[in-house]
This record gives C-alpha cells, sequence and structure tokens, in this order.
C-alpha cells in the first residue's frame, strides 16, 4: 500500500483580533471571540481544483488567497503540450501533443514559477496526468508541434500504443462497457491508447511526470485510470522519484462509475476520486439535507482511500453533479464537504458556460489570466468556503458528534469538541437550539468572515440561520480573510455586445475601469464570443451600482492590441441583473 501524506507545509501568518460585526443571527453577541487554540490558517489537506487556469493565475491565487487562508494543496490543469484547434474546446488539453511543459496555459518556465510560488505560500502542486493516450486529432498544437499520424508524436511511435488485435475490436472503440479488456485495451473516444504493460511505455510516462516532480511538483490526479490495468499504473508509480520535500509523490485518480473495473481495484496504486460522494451530496442538497445523516452507509468510498468533490469539470457539464449554476445551493454543499469528517476534500473552481464544449477565457486558445468577475466563478474566494477551510484546519480529526436533524433541510453537527456547523437548506430563516458539546464562551461565526458572533452557553447555540446559509464556529482564534475573498454571487450580471468586423485570428474584447473589466489592462480585457458573428458578446459579472466606463477593443494573434475611437462608453449598474449594452464598433 502507498503512503499518503495529507498536510502540505505549514504556510504561518500573524493572527490578527475578529472585528465583530452588526448581529444579525439570534443567540450573536458583539464580544470579541475565545482564546486561540488552533491556527486554521496554517495548511491542511484541502485541495483547490483551479481547474483551466492559466500558471501566473495560479501563482497569484496561490500567494494572494490559497496560502493565506490554510488550502493544503493547488490542483491544476494538465500541463502537456495539446492539441490547439479552431474553436478551443476545453477538452483540447485532454489530447497531448507532446511532453514539453509549454502549452495552453504558459510556458515551462511559468509554470516552473508557478510552482515555487505556490510552494513559497506553503501549497502544494498537483497536475492533472493525461497518461493513457496521446490526441485523437491531427494538427498543430499549442507549442508548435505538427502531428499527421495520431499514432506517430515527439514521444511515441506507432508500435507503442495498442492495435485492434489487443483491442481485439476492429473498430478499436470502446463499446462494451462491461469488458475489462475493452475498456483498458480500446480507444476512448478514439484517443489512441498507449501500451501501457510495455515496460519502455511505462518508462517515457514516468520520465514525463519525473520531468514535473523535479520542478517540484508533489503529486498527481490520473486522468482516465480505468482504461490502464492496476498493475500497469503501480509500474510507472515505482519508477517516479520522490518530491523536492522527501515525500513520495500524492497519487489520485479518475475511476469513472461503472460495470468494472471497481475503484477498490486501484487502492493499491493511491487514492480514488469518489464519484458517489458527489451524488450523494447532490442528491440531499436537491432533496432531503436530513438524508446526509447516513452518508457513511450510502456506498460511497473508504475516507482512507478517497478524495471527496462537489462537482468536476465533466460532471457540472453533464449534469450528473452540481454546478455553480445551482447558486446556494452549490455554495452550501460545499461547505458540507468542508464540516464533515471523511475523506480529502476538493473546491473546484472552473469558469462559466452556456455550451458543454465551451472554451475557457482565452487569446488566440491560449487561457488569460483568470478575472474572478469576468467569465469565472471564484468559489474558493467565497468567504463562507474560505472560512469553512480554516475551520475543516481547526477541528483536524475530530469524529462527528452531536448530529442534530431539525427538519429535513436544517441539520447540524459538531466534530468532538473543536467546533460545530449548523445548515439551513431550506427557503426561509430558520431559528433552533442545538446542542454543540464545545465550551462556554463566545464564538466568531466564519461562515460571514467573524462579522457575527455566536454564544455557546450550557453547551447550548440557539441560532437563527438565513435561508440556504450556515453558520459555523471553532474552538481557536478565527483569522478573518482580507480583501482576496469575495462572494461569486454579490456582482450583478451584464452582457456586452459589440458588431466588430475581423479578420481571421482577431478577436474583440471589452475592457473598463474596474477590475471586473481589468481596470484598463489590454492584459486582462474580457475575451467575447463570436459566436453571432459580427456581434461579439459576453455576459459579465460587474459590480452592483456602480458606474464605469469601457472600451471595446481587438487583438490579433501575435498579440497586437487596436483600441476603438472615440470617448470612452459609460454605464452605471443598479441593484438587480440583466444589464445589456448593444454596441458598434467605432
Amino acid at each position: 500500500m502507498t503512503t499518503r501524506p495529507r498536510s502540505p507545509g505549514a504556510l504561518r501568518r500573524t493572527l490578527t483580533a475578529v472585528t465583530a460585526g452588526a448581529l444579525a443571527l439570534a443567540g450573536a453577541v458583539a464580544l470579541p471571540a475565545s482564546p486561540a487554540r488552533a491556527d486554521a490558517t496554517t495548511s491542511g489537506d484541502v485541495i483547490a481544483n483551479l481547474w483551466s487556469y492559466n500558471w501566473d493565475s495560479v501563482a497569484s491565487e496561490c500567494t494572494d488567497v490559497l496560502g493565506p487562508n490554510g488550502y493544503g494543496a493547488v490542483w491544476v490543469a494538465p500541463p502537456a503540450e495539446s492539441l490547439k484547434q479552431t474553436n478551443y474546446y476545453w477538452w483540447d488539453v485532454y489530447q497531448p501533443y507532446s511532453y514539453e511543459l509549454s502549452g495552453r496555459f504558459g510556458t515551462a518556465a511559468e509554470f516552473a514559477s508557478m510552482v515555487t510560488a505556490c510552494h513559497s505560500a506553503g501549497v502544494k502542486v498537483y497536475t492533472d496526468a493525461v497518461i493513457n493516450h496521446t490526441a485523437a486529432q491531427t494538427g498543430t498544437g499549442y507549442n508548435g508541434t505538427t502531428i499527421t499520424d495520431k499514432y506517430d508524436t515527439p514521444d511515441w511511435d506507432p508500435d507503442d500504443y495498442h492495435t485492434s488485435a489487443e483491442c481485439n475490436d476492429s473498430d478499436m472503440t470502446i463499446d462494451d462497457w462491461s469488458n475489462l479488456a475493452e475498456i483498458q485495451n480500446c480507444e476512448l473516444l478514439g484517443l489512441p491508447d498507449l501500451e501501457t504493460e510495455d515496460d519502455d511505455v511505462r518508462s517515457g510516462i514516468a520520465a514525463f511526470l519525473n520531468k514535473q516532480i523535479a520542478l517540484g511538483v508533489d503529486g498527481f490526479r490520473v486522468d482516465a485510470a480505468k482504461h490502464m490495468p492496476v498493475a500497469d499504473l503501480d509500474a510507472i508509480r515505482a519508477k517516479l522519484r520522490d518530491t523536492t520535500s522527501g515525500a513520495e509523490p500524492y497519487v489520485f485518480q479518475e475511476v469513472y462509475p461503472g460495470s468494472t473495473p471497481a475503484a477498490s481495484d486501484y487502492y493499491p496504486v493511491g487514492d480514488v476520486l469518489d464519484f458517489t460522494y458527489a451524488s450523494r451530496v447532490k442528491s440531499a442538497f436537491q432533496g432531503n439535507v436530513s438524508d446526509l445523516e447516513s452518508l457513511p452507509t450510502s456506498g460511497v468510498l473508504p475516507p482512507a482511500n478517497s478524495v471527496s468533490f462537489v462537482t468536476n469539470h465533466d460532471t457540472e457539464r453533464n449534469g450528473l453533479h452540481m454546478s455553480y449554476k445551482d447558486g446556494d445551493t452549490y455554495r452550501l454543499a460545499n461547505v458540507f464537504q468542508l464540516a464533515y469528517k471523511w475523506s480529502t476534500p476538493t473546491v473546484y473552481s472552473g469558469f462559466e458556460f452556456s455550451s458543454s464544449d465551451q472554451a475557457p477565457p482565452n487569446s488566440a486558445g491560449f487561457v488569460t489570466d483568470t478575472n474572478c468577475s469576468g467569465g469565472w466563478y471564484c468559489l474558493q474566494r467565497d468567504t463562507a468556503v474560505t472560512g469553512m477551510v480554516k475551520w475543516h484546519n481547526a477541528v483536524g480529526a475530530e469524529a462527528v458528534t452531536n448530529w442534530a436533524t431539525k427538519s429535513s433541510s436544517v441539520i447540524g453537527f459538531g466534530r468532538g469538541t473543536a467546533g460545530y456547523v449548523a445548515i439551513n437548506n431550506g427557503s426561509s430563516a430558520a431559528t433552533y437550539t442545538f446542542a454543540t458539546g464545545m465550551a462556554d464562551g463566545t464564538y466568531a461565526n466564519v461562515t460571514d468572515n467573524g462579522a457575527t458572533t455566536v454564544t455557546v452557553s450550557g453547551g447550548n447555540a440557539t441560532l437563527t440561520i438565513p435561508a440556504k446559509s450556515a453558520i459555523a464556529f471553532y474552538d481557536g482564534e478565527f483569522t478573518p480573510c482580507d480583501t482576496s475573498c469575495e462572494e461569486p454571487g454579490d456582482g450583478t450580471d451584464m452582457t456586452f455586445n459589440v458588431t466588430a468586423t475581423t479578420v481571421w485570428g482577431t478577436n474583440v474584447f471589452v475592457v473598463g475601469s474596474i477590475a471586473a473589466l481589468g481596470s484598463w489592462n489590454p492584459a486582462d480585457a474580457i475575451p467575447l464570443s463570436s459566436a453571432s458573428y459580427p456581434t461579439w458578446s459576453k455576459r459579465v459579472v460587474v459590480p452592483k451600482s456602480t458606474a464605469f466606463e469601457f472600451k471595446y477593443l481587438k487583438k490579433d494573434g501575435s498579440g497586437n492590441v487596436t483600441w476603438e475611437s472615440g470617448t470612452n462608453r459609460s454605464y452605471t449598474t443598479g441593484t438587480s441583473g440583466g444589464y445589456t449594452s448593444t454596441d458598434t464598433w467605432k
């Protein structure tokens, strides 16, 4: 069995006093928090899945948000060079062209710099390892690699792939999902299937992963693990070097549900992402959260062998699990995941989408810097989530105790005597008294960044929990999140439409005087969609009740910028959503 490191290096921060705000909760009083017992800003095991972020944005997020708020690791997109096709779909990055580390998310130097920045912030780095296959489509990659035969790449020759004889299926396609040999020897969606039973192939894959380890990468999420035999993965893992910290690389695997193979088959290699956990959480939060009391016996994977999640880049698109489009319910499901004692939790952050194949915000395919108000949904910055990461770290390994089911929509539970959480998934506020098991005193409510406090008397707390919200507190000094945190839903929707003709390779952007529009920096301008060409369009989250100025600009394939002429455009938002600016290029 493998050794699974759970605690990334600590980042110590100077604790600041909690400032208690105006009271919003029954049973809350504006008093200082209890004396510190736990330093919850110390990094724990929570993984931030910053899916499709470019390397510069990951580095900034580690420094400004993840490290200061106690995240233990960041899980980033596949770093290998990948297919670059004209629609720039998100799934291009799961079609490797070469094992060069310059690609859609930045250069090899930027990748290395990102790893260093994250380590400096006390955050480990896990990359998405696409090692089962290479690209199904020929063409040119993001680092200029050209492929004319999908079975002949810079890293692999035709005899490194499974053939129709080994697949035992003339069309090489997985047709029978109950046939283990077919699942692991035939091609998934036409992607050439590497012959991982061959030791030369194993060594080539290990060399690719070791190259990342040498730069400081701490572990890997293995994509499409179910399509590789356990023995092959185990042999590849045996070839991996220790990380720069001296530990074994942490491995967790994607084993998509199906009749075969079983997730448990892969425990000898590493942990397994728990799809059933995410399905049970979705069912509860779209039904009765009281059902979560029986979560351990609901078919979820053992906590010692799994990694939990609420959604990921596949399942938020295919409807299997929740997504940011579920709003406060989605946020609340993540609060539960961070509060409940089970497996290693992940917090997923991706980009907004209107179609399942849609590309991330980009310039000629290269992903642009993450702007959390412009097409990205940055759940990892949400004040309730950052508060719960600290709560999670503070309660440590304490068991779930004092479970209370107040209604089908309201539950509460503690973690030993270290912390307590109450969750209201209902549509109106709910007031109940909870037996917390905690020492009498006054505690900061972490879900509102310490703006309010909770009083425990005789071990009980009477709480008024707002609709679709939670109250959580722990025995220790709470350090509020600074300006790096935000509420993803605090802004208002505004659609920018501009009619503008361009030549092939030139795209249109909007930039303006507010951070949501790049603060007049062309590098941070918001890319517009050409789906309705010559009208370019994009829905952007901008601040409510705010006056701002903006302009449109064009960028060609070389990055040259052309501003539209004339005076700046102006707009003032109100308190609701649905604003639209319909314009013509000047």
